[in-house]
């Protein structure tokens, strides 16, 4: 896992962690003001809009008091791709004269 800082003004919050949201690769959220955590919360593969509607609506009352902040996002990092397959199999085939 790794973690990038953004910093955005508090009107930008809630367009900024959809984005984030929306790339796909984002575990977790946390939006800090100086040192103080403000929101924190997971994002979970699969039921992305069903729990994280609400907080992103109760992200959006929070923007409205903050002039500046730090998004935290923690992302999976990838994994290795496996090599794609050879056509016909892989496999050398003997010819046969």
């Amino acid at each position: 896992m790794t973690w990038q800082s953004f910093k955005v003004s508090g009107d930008e919050l809630v367009k900024r962690v959809k984005e984030l949201i929306h790339e796909g690769n984002v575990r977790r959220v946390v939006v800090k003001q100086g040192d103080r955590t403000v929101v924190e919360f997971p994002v979970t593969v699969g039921v992305v809009g069903a729990l994280v509607a609400p907080a992103l609506a109760a992200l959006g009352a929070v923007a409205a008091l903050l002039s500046e902040c730090t998004i935290e996002v923690e992302r999976e990092t990838a994994a290795p791709t496996p090599p794609a397959p050879r056509p016909g199999g892989g496999r050398s085939r003997a010819r046969k004269s």
